[in-house]
């Protein structure tokens, strides 16, 4: 296995992906020359400690909306993992969601959200099988509830009964030695927001001389799980001064518009790791439902910078 993809559709609500302008920034995609996309899409629980994840009909895609995007990116030649996600309504990041560990009165709370949690991914697995999609992601960042082994290991057997493709979880960089259960999947996925800038502005050199460092961690943990390849879920930088020292980041404003920093995050990732037998690709963050028209666009996206141009070069090599 080896993946040349973007994640797609993750700022998309109700209706959005069959739209004119999801199908032109779909095809826009298809046309980097990579073979797969990550649909990324959330469903709300209304806390970090609510038990019931529920969709919201005024936001929340449809299962409609989420058939067509997927039949879309088939159409257009592109494998697709399914990657339902569950955020948090007060905007508390999913990875804190977290129970007591003993039951309050009669109420098992981790109990009853995992079985809401499994319902809802054997929801969207049905989708995904019957759509033909390649892969299913079980989670993403769920920090929180990782160590709960029991749990997670009946619900991937749960979606295992209703979806036959391939399936991976996704937890964050940094945190993956952490999940016991990495032999319940067939991929391990990390959320690869790797800090290798070590000042704005950083060169292209550095990065590399950084990812270094990383390679040896992620080598080790395919060691530790059989030889088990590793997909970078999520990896991205913005196009701002000083994100590829943490490029998770999305609130700092201020910072001012670099294209070489991103395009230089890019190519460090793609000479870095390309060629690692134990690693098996890339879902960049974040291809949005409709092609950016703002200028400059200093988000994630890659359309019309050159991290646009790096990624193209990378995807039309076999490897």
């Amino acid at each position: 296995m080896f993946i040349k993809g973007f994640t797609y559709g993750f700022d998309g609500k109700r209706g959005d992906y069959r739209t004119p302008e999801a199908a032109a920034s779909m095809e826009r995609l298809a046309a980097l020359g990579g073979d797969w996309a990550a649909l990324a899409f959330v469903v709300l629980q209304d806390s970090f400690s609510s038990t019931v994840i529920r969709p919201d009909y005024r936001y929340t895609v449809t299962d409609k909306d989420v058939i067509t995007a997927a039949d879309k990116l088939h159409a257009l030649g592109l494998k697709v993992c399914m990657k339902p996600m569950v955020n948090s309504a007060d905007g508390v990041w999913r990875a804190n969601i977290f129970f007591p560990e003993r039951e309050w009165g009669d109420k098992d709370y981790w109990k009853e959200w995992f079985s809401s949690y499994t319902a809802f991914l054997c929801h969207y697995a049905e989708i995904a099988e019957e759509t033909g999609c390649e892969m299913f992601c079980v989670g993403c960042e769920m920090l929180g509830t990782e160590h709960k082994e029991e749990y997670w290991r009946n619900a991937i057997a749960e979606v295992r009964k209703v979806y036959s493709g391939e399936i991976v979880y996704n937890t964050n960089h940094g945190r993956e030695f952490g999940v016991k259960w990495w032999d319940a999947v067939d991929y391990i996925g990390t959320s690869a927001y790797y800090g290798v800038g070590k000042c704005p502005g950083d060169s292209l050199e550095n990065m590399c001389a950084e990812w270094e460092k990383q390679k040896e961690r992620l080598a080790e943990l395919s060691r530790a799980n059989g030889g088990k390849q590793v997909i970078f879920m999520e990896i991205g930088c913005r196009s701002a001064k000083g994100c590829a020292m943490m490029p998770y980041d999305f609130s700092h404003k201020e910072y001012p518009y670099d294209e070489d920093e991103q395009a230089n995050f890019y190519e460090s990732a793609l000479c870095s790791m390309w060629d690692e037998p134990w690693f098996a690709g890339y879902f960049w963050w974040d291809w949005y439902t409709k092609i950016p028209n703002r200028s400059p666009e200093m988000g994630f996206s890659v359309v019309d910078k050159k991290a646009e141009q790096v990624v193209k070069k990378w995807y039309a090599k076999s490897r």
